[in-house]
């Protein structure tokens, strides 16, 4: 029997978090108390924004139901394990759709993981190897803890950076928002050494360090975070990813089906269609860090006609490219 009030209410939330329904004998027989104190209990709950459901009849019972907001989560051991570890392999890797939410919501379960836990954690992480694609950058997942921790505690950062040509430096900044473009985390901050804004790869950074020192958020230049971060690459802020602008002679959903979708998503193109008023082409605009030969088959492959606007690199690459097969075709 459970005597202590908040850990029973714990007890039975834990229970509840389950999907299914639980009658209230179940409930009474599990937390060794009466079925007056399940009531009780769940009242109390109630009042702490949980909504809990109940039905009534032979078949009754209690469940915990979707309300207006998101009310804490109590985890056992396994579910937690299993959440940490699956937040690091998504954010150390920049999958497709792991965003800064999640890495914040990574920080704070492991700021809060008992020690045994953290151990089965590393565990398992050490001896699991993922597959990654392409140039995909891996990322100790503990440096974006330390980077989304100071994101949101508005604490001054200090780390270690390698520049694109080697060059090794020592930065001090104003973190403002952690970026995934994809397959690859930037941090855009203020660098207090240059006195200006800065984009930072995240695979660059070793040794992230949060100093406790607090400032108030500057304002960004350039409209948000991910816009600053794509206009800084396209001035060449950023060494190794480049703009690209692609003009597709097909339609938008067909071509979508066909790319990556850290390419970006085409967007229809005015003035071409059949009459019938719907586009037959678009346009293909946003970043990327493979090499231009790479994206220039990538482009052939997705199977109709397309001109590239930009880069002049990828320009060249494409022409070089329809020389070479149109020898291997002679």
């Amino acid at each position: 029997m459970t005597t202590d009030t908040p850990a029973r209410l714990l007890q039975l939330l834990s229970l509840l978090q389950t999907p299914r329904e639980w009658p209230g004998g179940e409930l009474a027989d599990r937390l060794g108390v009466s079925r007056r104190t399940v009531r009780r209990d769940i009242d109390r709950l109630r009042e702490l924004g949980y909504p809990v459901q109940a039905t009534h009849g032979a078949d009754g019972g209690y469940r915990l139901v979707a309300g207006k907001a998101m009310p804490p989560l109590v985890l056992d051991d396994e579910e937690a394990v299993a959440i940490v570890v699956g937040l690091r392999a998504g954010a150390g890797h920049a999958l497709e759709g792991v965003d800064e939410a999640s890495v914040r919501a990574l920080a704070k379960l492991e700021q809060v993981l008992p020690a045994r836990l953290r151990h089965r954690v590393s565990t398992l992480q050490a001896a699991t190897t993922p597959l990654i694609n392409g140039d995909a950058a891996s990322i100790a997942p503990e440096t974006l803890t330390v980077m989304a921790s100071a994101v949101a505690g508005q604490e001054r950062l200090r780390f270690a950076y390698r520049a694109k040509d080697g060059t090794e430096s020592r930065r001090l900044t104003e973190p403002y928002r952690l970026v995934s473009t994809g397959r690859r985390w930037y941090l855009v901050a203020y660098d207090l050494g240059r006195e200006d804004w800065r984009t930072f790869r995240v695979d660059r950074v070793r040794e992230p360090f949060a100093t406790g020192a607090r400032f108030a958020p500057r304002e960004l230049p350039e409209g948000d975070a991910a816009e600053y971060l794509r206009r800084s690459i396209r001035r060449g802020h950023e060494g190794g990813e480049y703009a690209f602008d692609v003009l597709f002679e097909a339609d938008a959903e067909f071509v979508a089906a066909r790319l990556p979708a850290w390419l970006g998503r085409p967007e229809p193109e005015t003035g071409g269609d059949d009459g019938d008023g719907e586009p037959r082409r678009c346009r293909g605009r946003g970043t990327t860090g493979d090499p231009v030969q790479w994206l220039a088959v990538r482009l052939l492959m997705v199977g109709c006609d397309f001109r590239v606007r930009a880069p002049g690199d990828l320009v060249t690459s494409v022409r070089e490219l329809g020389v070479r097969l149109t020898r291997a075709a002679g």
